[in-house]
C-alpha cells in the first residue's frame, strides 16, 4: 500500500505509545484547586452534604482539617476558601472581621498544613443580608465605587490571617486596583491577585448558591457580571485587570466558554486559571448516578478539554477525587 498518507495510528496503538505522545495531562496535583466552604456555625465538626453537589459538603473549622489532613496526603496542593458567616447584615461586617470565617480558617489550615496553598475567594455576597456583591442603594441597584472599600478592607484582613492569594470575584470595575493599593499599603506587596476576570452572569452558578447560601434576595447579577453572548468584552475585562494590577486571571464558567478561555490565552501571557463551576459538576454527577455516562472518564474529558484550550490551572470539586483515584491507581 502506499505510503504517502499519514500514519497517525502508529502512535495510539498501545497505550504505552499513547501515554508517551500525550500532549495534555488534566491531573496535576500542582495544577488543581480545590473548593471548600467553611461554615461559622458554632459547630467545628459541623458538615453537611449539598444536596445539588453529591460529595461536596458545608464544614466546620475542624471537619475541614480532617478532610484536609487526607486530602494533602493524597497530592492535594492547593485549595480556595468560601466562608459562610455566623452573621450577615448590609455592609458584609463579617467578610474583613478579624475573626471571621475565612480568617479564622485561613490561620488554622496554615498552622496545621504551612505547605498547603490557601487562595482566598474575595466577595460580599455571602456576608451581606441581602446577597449582593456589593452595597445596595436605596433603589436595589449594587453601588460600584462605595463597595471598593469593603472589598480592599476584606482583602487585607485575608492576607494578614495567611492566604497565600487573595482571588476578587464580585466583578465590580477597579476593584482589583483598589485591593492591590490596599494590599501594597499594609506590607502585603508579595501576595498575589487572582481575578475572577472573566465572570459570566451564568445558570450553572445554581448549586453554588445552595453551598454558599448566597443567593441574591432581590434581582440577579447580570448588572456586573458579564452578558454570556459576549466573547471581546472577554480581553477587555481581562486587560483591565492585568492593567490594575492582576498576577493571574480565572475564566468562569470554563466547559461552555472554552472559546474564551483560548481567547484570553492568545492574547495574555500571564498564567490562566479555568473554573469548573458547581453546574458543571453536578450535571456529571447526576449523569453519571444514573448511569447515562461514566462519570470519570467524563471527568477526565472535560478537564482535558479546560487544559487542552489554555488553562494552566483548573479550579474544580472533582480534585479531591482525581487525586484520590490517582494514587490508588500507582
Amino acid at each position: 500500500m502506499s505510503e504517502d498518507f499519514f500514519r497517525g495510528r502508529r502512535l495510539r496503538r498501545s497505550r504505552a505509545l499513547r501515554n508517551l505522545c500525550r500532549q495534555t495531562n488534566p491531573i496535576q496535583a500542582d495544577k488543581l484547586i480545590m473548593p471548600y466552604f467553611v461554615v461559622d456555625n458554632g459547630d467545628p465538626n459541623y458538615q453537611k452534604e449539598i444536596p445539588s453537589m453529591p460529595g461536596q459538603y458545608q464544614l466546620g473549622l475542624e471537619s475541614l482539617l480532617k478532610k484536609l489532613d487526607k486530602s494533602v496526603s493524597q497530592g492535594l496542593a492547593n485549595i480556595l476558601l468560601f466562608g459562610l458567616p455566623k452573621t450577615k447584615d448590609d455592609k458584609a461586617s463579617e467578610a474583613y472581621a478579624e475573626d471571621g470565617v475565612i480568617q479564622k480558617a485561613v490561620r488554622r489550615v496554615k498552622q496545621e498544613f504551612p505547605d498547603l496553598l490557601v487562595i482566598t475567594d474575595l466577595c460580599l455576597c455571602e456576608y451581606m443580608s441581602h446577597g449582593h456583591c456589593g452595597i445596595l442603594n436605596e433603589n436595589g441597584l449594587v453601588e460600584n465605587d462605595p463597595t471598593l472599600p469593603l472589598l480592599a478592607r476584606t482583602a487585607v484582613s485575608q492576607a494578614r490571617a495567611g492566604a497565600d492569594i487573595i482571588a476578587p470575584s464580585d466583578m465590580m470595575d477597579g476593584r482589583v486596583k483598589c485591593i492591590r493599593e490596599a494590599l501594597d499599603e499594609a506590607g502585603f506587596s508579595g501576595i498575589p491577585v487572582m481575578s475572577y476576570a472573566v465572570k459570566y452572569a451564568s445558570a450553572f452558578y445554581g448549586p453554588f448558591r445552595e453551598a454558599a447560601e448566597s443567593a441574591p434576595a432581590c434581582g440577579d447579577r447580570k448588572s456586573y457580571q458579564m452578558d454570556p453572548a459576549n466573547a471581546r468584552e472577554a480581553l477587555l475585562e481581562a486587560w483591565a485587570d492585568l492593567d490594575e494590577g492582576a498576577d493571574i486571571l480565572i475564566v468562569k464558567p470554563a466547559s461552555a466558554y472554552q472559546d474564551i478561555i483560548k481567547l484570553i490565552r492568545d492574547n495574555t501571557e500571564v498564567p490562566l486559571a479555568a473554573y469548573q463551576v458547581s453546574g458543571e459538576y453536578s450535571l456529571i454527577k447526576a449523569a453519571s448516578a444514573n448511569g447515562w455516562v461514566d462519570g470519570e472518564k467524563v471527568t477526565l474529558e472535560s478537564l482535558i478539554g479546560l487544559k487542552r484550550s489554555g488553562a494552566d490551572m483548573i479550579i474544580t470539586y472533582f480534585a479531591e477525587e482525581l487525586l484520590a483515584k490517582a494514587l490508588a491507581q500507582r
